[in-house]
């Protein structure tokens, strides 16, 4: 019987920390190419009437809070504690569905919550992996332009306070980044620093590169 390392050989995983612009490259990369991309932000909320709170205490606890109770009164430290990713509730998920769509073409995961850890056993070749990060300055940049929309803003945080959830979340983020790189180096995984000096296409150059992508034209 084949290992689900063996039956995901034909996808790419495109992660790290948020703000890197994985999903920009992600899109980028299937017009050129032709490539699936599974968006694992959007598959999250396919997971969480699946959870059990045996096998998904993390998911499940967060089934049914609203927007903004994950931060409130709570410090970054405890909020990462707490990250369903950092526990591997997300692992199963993941493979799951990506062995259940078709196989006959790449497939590019774009989704932060995995760590190197999790994902080195799925792996045929370190290559089919990249971790973005953003500096702390392009994070932040990023981040406050997208919870700029107050509506946005509003569905994500519920009522608290715009700017004081986003600086925990720069913290929270930036403890995953730590985690994230610690991790890759000890296992010999490819990391890749984002500025935002480089146009999203230059970026997407340098991981069709990595990932032995070949153009047509």
């Amino acid at each position: 019987m084949t290992s689900p390392a063996e039956r995901l050989t034909h996808v790419r995983w495109i992660a790290g920390g948020t703000g890197a612009g994985k999903s920009t490259v992600a899109r980028l990369l299937a017009r050129r190419h032709g490539l699936a991309v599974y968006d694992g932000d959007r598959a999250e909320h396919s997971w969480l009437p699946r959870t059990t709170p045996q096998r998904h205490p993390h998911l499940s606890a967060a089934r049914n809070r609203p927007p903004g109770a994950n931060w409130r009164d709570r410090t970054p430290e405890e909020v990462f504690a707490t990250m369903a990713s950092l526990h591997g509730e997300t692992v199963g998920f993941l493979v799951e569905d990506l062995l259940a769509l078709a196989a006959d073409r790449i497939t590019l995961v774009d989704y932060f919550g995995i760590l190197p850890r999790h994902l080195a056993p799925l792996l045929i070749d370190p290559a089919h992996a990249l971790f973005l990060f953003p500096t702390p300055d392009f994070r932040r940049r990023v981040l406050t332009a997208r919870y700029a929309d107050p509506d946005r803003a509003r569905a994500t945080w519920g009522d608290l306070d715009p700017a004081a959830v986003l600086a925990k979340r720069l913290s929270r983020d930036a403890l995953w980044d730590q985690e994230v790189r610690i991790q890759a180096d000890r296992l010999g995984l490819t990391t890749l620093v984002v500025d935002g000096s480089v146009p999203a296409p230059a970026l997407a150059d340098a991981v069709e590169r990595h990932f032995g992508l070949i153009r047509s034209n």
